[in-house]
């Protein structure tokens, strides 16, 4: 799986649990982008692109254009 940001674990688990329905794989692995640390549940990449430690009061914002990213951004509450 790949995704973008990490940061609590949950989207990644209800996908997990998407692939669970399909059958028992052999192996998951997971790739992101961004790793934020803070999880709440037991997940961990496989592959991070880089590790970048938040705070509950701020995000990652992504921007991907053509399929390259154009900018990773740290932001607070009301920020762009």
């Amino acid at each position: 799986m790949i995704d973008d940001v990490l940061y609590s674990g949950r989207t990644i688990r209800a996908a997990m649990e998407e692939i669970f329905d399909m059958g028992r794989p052999e192996r998951i692995e997971l790739a992101v982008l961004v790793d934020r640390g803070g999880r709440e549940l037991p997940i961990r990449a496989d592959y991070i692109g880089r590790g970048v430690p938040t705070s509950h009061d701020e995000y990652i914002n992504v921007a991907i254009n053509d399929e390259k990213i154009e900018k990773v951004s740290i932001c607070g509450k009301g920020e762009e």
